[in-house]
């Protein structure tokens, strides 16, 4: 079974995540932040992390720089899940190590086509 790591400060997302991702065949760990994520990312790396770029003590692009710099970090696959829409932003997160991209508020069909387009499903 694949892993999948929800970091989003939202409980009400992480939970909608969790539910759409258990449904495709996923384990899943929880973050709240970034600081979070990485020390779950320490203990155990995942096949794949759901990403929230605004987030308190540490924000996803933060967190995704320094996990591409970590000893496996380019191994998972990031999608960012945010409300963060610009060409700016989705550029920078290109740039930094993303894989792809999804917009808040977002529903099984979204999270299951991006899934598949890298590789995941």
């Amino acid at each position: 079974m694949k892993s999948c790591l929800v970091v989003d400060d939202s409980k009400v997302v992480r939970m909608v995540a969790r539910k759409i991702l258990e449904g495709l065949n996923f384990q899943i760990v929880e973050a709240e932040n970034g600081k979070l994520a990485m020390e779950e990312c320490v203990k155990e790396m995942p096949d794949a992390i759901l990403l929230d770029w605004n987030m308190p003590v540490m924000s996803g692009i933060e967190f995704l720089r320094l996990l591409r710099k970590m000893d496996g970090g380019q191994t998972p696959i990031v999608v960012f899940c945010t409300t963060e829409n610009d060409i700016q932003h989705i550029q920078e997160a290109i740039t930094a190590g993303a894989n792809e991209y999804i917009m808040k508020p977002f529903d099984s069909e979204i999270i299951e086509s991006k899934f598949s387009q890298v590789g995941l499903l």
